[in-house]
Formats: structure tokens, C-alpha cells, sequence
């Protein structure tokens, strides 16, 4: 549906407010389509990669049989890893133009680090200092938990951009905000530049309402139909208020969108939003009108309603909810981290396949 001055509603949003948008996924095809919506960056984890894969198998396969050859004492990790470098950077030349026009503000394209190093700072830095060399239009994709904390601090001491994912809640985002800006104040105190870095914290607010209902379910908590739709949303304003309010340096993009609140209500932040390709189209062809609300306060009902009935949701939206130490522990951590580790495993899975049994990877 055409919204404004003809153009559909995301598209709308661009031109018309500062909220931007990126495409939630590498996939050169849907990101190519959602440039031409407005979109100003895109992303990639085992999950995106692995359906990008499966789409493009026909594209990737001569490249992974080749790099089989070429690397005979290769395991199925390594070969997986190099498709996954070469898919992103694939992609990030797509959204080149638009890093070079804002000057390293937008058009970057995140690469996520091995989600098995979710307890291991040094080996998150490690191999997020090796992704900074790949393309110069990144962001570097680690977990908020306690390892992920360290790392964000260390990383943007060394003037890597990050992308903080695995988080969904305010005290994450307030501790990622805060060891961005450490990291950043010592490379400043040592005279290194800064002026390229452009971090941004996720908050995966779909995935916030998916746990609380999780929840209602295993404990058979009766609460008003549609209050759980809101909590994420509730997490996430309050997050960019207080980021406003501190004048952190780093902005926050949403993800997870399970309902068009996730989209609709931020409308007017100064953020971004990284959004899947098929609720790219459902967006485009809404007729929800496009202005903004990032100002609007969720209902106090809602949230007093959430607080009295879900403790989860009281450490997600306090910001002194949880102490770094507890965020792998928290329920829609725990779950993310599963579903990325099962990604990855099944994106191995279609690596052996073809090691083992293709008949087009040739024999000793």
C-alpha cells in the first residue's frame, strides 16, 4: 500500500522521520529490495546464513565444493565459517555506497561472532578484531551476557563497531551503553580516532513477549488478552528514553517482530529498526499510518498489570532488574542462545552433507 508523497509506508517513515531501517538478513536479493524501501544497513547469525543457504543453495554450492577441495584437512566448522564470511561480505558491497555517503554512520551490514563464545570475552574479541578486517561496512554482532559485556567494552576501545544482540531487555541495554562508552573514552584519552565508529545496541522485543507468555503458560497466569504484546515494546521506549536522556553513543535498532507494535511505535526515534523481509511486505501493504509515536507512553494499566504478574518483566524493564552476571540466565537468553547454537548446527549439518556424500567434491 502507498503511503505519503506515493511511497510505501516504510519508505514513508524514512523520508519522513529520523527512524531508519535495516533488512534482517544478507540475502542479496531481499536486501537489494528493501535499499529500494529505504533501508540503510542489514545483518547477518546462523540463522539468517543458513536460510540464505538453503534459498541460494545453487549459488553457494560450487563455492563450498571448492573450498572443500582447496582445504582438504578442513573441518565442516571451517568450511561453514568461510561461507558464512563470504555471504556477508557479499552482501555489505550492496550497502557500500550508502557507509561512503554517511561517512560510517549507515550502511553497515553485522557479522555475529560464534555464539558458543557467549562465556568467553577474549575469544569474542578475538574473532570480532578478525571480522573488522573482512569489510570496512561492519558491525560486529556479540551477545549481551556478562563475556559480552567485557568484550563490548574492549572492542570499542579498539574502535570496532559493535552490534550487541542477544538482548532484550533495559539493563542489558544500559550496561551495553555504558561499556561502549568506557571503551570509547580510553581510545579517546590515547588520541585514536572515533570518528568512523557507529555502535548500536539490539533489543529483540518479540523476543521478550514470546518468554513472558511462555511463562503464562507454564504457571497458568491469567492476565488481560494483549497486555503480553506490549512488553517488549515497554522495555524498548524505556531503553531509548534513558539513552536519549544520558546522551549515550549508541543507538538502539529493534528486532523481533511479532506484531506491527514492534514497527509502528518507535516511529519518530532517532534508531533503527532491523526488520525480516516478510514483514517488510506485510508493513508495505498495511494501511497503518505512518507517524510518529516513539513519544507515546505504553499504558501505566499495562504496566503496572505486567509488574504485579510477571518478576521477569520487572527485571526487564527496571534498569537495576539484573546485574550483568545474570543476563545468560535469563529466559529469552537462554532461548536465543539455543535456537543460534541449533542454527548453527544445522548450517554444519548442510556443510557435511555436501563433504561427505556430494558427489560433486571429488574423491582421493
Amino acid at each position: 500500500m502507498s503511503g505519503e508523497n506515493g511511497k510505501n509506508p516504510l519508505n514513508t517513515m524514512t523520508l519522513t522521520s529520523p527512524t531508519e531501517f535495516w533488512n534482517d538478513s544478507c540475502s542479496t536479493s531481499e536486501l537489494s529490495s528493501a535499499i529500494g524501501y529505504g533501508a540503510t544497513g542489514g545483518t547477518s547469525n546462523p540463522t539468517i546464513v543458513g536460510q540464505v543457504l538453503k534459498k541460494e543453495l545453487e549459488i553457494w554450492k560450487p563455492r563450498i565444493v571448492e573450498l572443500i577441495e582447496q582445504n582438504p584437512t578442513a573441518t565442516e566448522d571451517i568450511i561453514a565459517w568461510k561461507i558464512m564470511e563470504g555471504i556477508t561480505v557479499n552482501a555489505s558491497k550492496l550497502l557500500l555506497p550508502i557507509y561512503e555517503k554517511n561517512k560510517g554512520r549507515n550502511g553497515r551490514l553485522s557479522i555475529q561472532t560464534n555464539t558458543k563464545f557467549y562465556r568467553d570475552a577474549k575469544s569474542i574479541v578475538a574473532q570480532a578484531v578478525y571480522f573488522n578486517t573482512l569489510y570496512p561496512n561492519n558491525n560486529i554482532k556479540l551477545p549481551v551476557t556478562k563475556a559480552g559485556i567485557e568484550a563490548v567494552e574492549e572492542l570499542s576501545y579498539q574502535g570496532v563497531s559493535v552490534n550487541a544482540t542477544v538482548s532484550f531487555t533495559v539493563p542489558q541495554a544500559v550496561a551495553v551503553a555504558e561499556a561502549v562508552e568506557r571503551g570509547i573514552e580510553r581510545r579517546k584519552k590515547e588520541g585514536k580516532d572515533i570518528s568512523a565508529m557507529s555502535p548500536v545496541c539490539t533489543i529483540m522485543v518479540g523476543r521478550l513477549d514470546d518468554w513472558l507468555k511462555v511463562v503464562m503458560n507454564k504457571k497458568g497466569i491469567v492476565t488481560e488478552p494483549g497486555y503480553l504484546e506490549w512488553a517488549g515494546v515497554a522495555a524498548a521506549k524505556k531503553a531509548y528514553r534513558l539513552f536519549k536522556e544520558r546522551g549515550y553513543r549508541t543507538r538502539l535498532l529493534n528486532a523481533a517482530y511479532r506484531n506491527h507494535y514492534h514497527w509502528s511505535q518507535f516511529i519518530g526515534g532517532d534508531m533503527s529498526m532491523t526488520i525480516t523481509y516478510d514483514w517488510q511486505q506485510k508493513i508495505n501493504g498495511s494501511d497503518v499510518e505512518v507517524k510518529s509515536r516513539i513519544d507515546d507512553p505504553v499504558d501505566p494499566a499495562i504496566i503496572a498489570e505486567l509488574e504485579k504478574k510477571f518478576p521477569d518483566f520487572v527485571r526487564a524493564y527496571d534498569e537495576k532488574g539484573m546485574k550483568p552476571e545474570e543476563f545468560e540466565n535469563f529466559g529469552s537468553t537462554r532461548r536465543t542462545l539455543l535456537a543460534f547454537l541449533g542454527s548453527y548446527a544445522d548450517l554444519v549439518a548442510v556443510i557435511r552433507g555436501i563433504m561427505i556424500t556430494d558427489p560433486d567434491v571429488k574423491g582421493e
